[in-house]
């Protein structure tokens, strides 16, 4: 499994799915409680500052995480973010580092390919909300939305999950025969039938 490879997958098809979005959608719900379309694509971009910091030997400072300033024009801003995590993580030596991940833990470093497999999750995952927020379909390819699975069912579900800055809600149960994708939403907390409210 080559994680750099995926990774960049996923978030290309990120980048893809907001290039769709109107200047209306950026108020769009999303299936992150409380977030709107551009607020979750604010905190998307400046996750992807914090792991290229990270994966430079930074990612230290929690202010890096931050989400970014999308401004008027939104995508060029995120388009932008994008490749500098992509970049980051595209250097020769980057597998042979440890990340610091603040917003995970304070006391440890994470493996490149672990972390790289966080960002990863995390992008599949948002590319989910993304499209869910715009009324697009969203079907990665099977070997990313196994990948992801794997990911996802490392992330502990305990009490971490119940705070309101989680980054993951509690599990939920799958139906019988779920699609891996659904598997992934359902191990986070998502529920793959959410569409934004027909009122809206």
């Amino acid at each position: 499994m080559d994680i750099r490879k995926l990774d960049r997958t996923a978030v290309l098809e990120t980048v893809r799915i907001l290039q769709q979005a109107s200047p209306e959608d950026w108020g769009s719900p999303t299936p992150c409680a409380d977030w709107t379309l551009g607020r979750l694509v604010a905190h998307m971009a400046g996750q992807h500052h914090g792991f290229a910091d990270a994966a430079t030997g930074g990612g230290d400072d929690l202010t890096v995480w931050q989400p970014s300033d999308l401004g008027d024009d939104p995508l060029p801003v995120y388009r932008a973010a994008a490749w500098t995590a992509i970049d980051a993580f595209s250097r020769p030596d980057v597998l042979t580092r440890e990340f610091s991940l603040p917003e995970i833990s304070t006391g440890r470093r994470f493996p490149a390919s672990v972390a790289i497999g966080f960002h990863f999750l995390d992008y599949v995952v948002h590319g989910w909300d993304a499209a869910r927020a715009l009324g697009l379909p969203y079907t990665p390819d099977q070997d990313v939305a196994e990948a992801a699975l794997v990911f996802a069912l490392r992330v502990p579900d305990d009490e971490r999950r119940l705070g309101r800055d989680a980054l993951f809600r509690p599990a939920l149960t799958a139906t019988p025969g779920a699609r891996t994708l659904d598997l992934v939403l359902t191990a986070l907390g998502r529920s793959p039938d959410w569409s934004v409210p027909a009122a809206l």
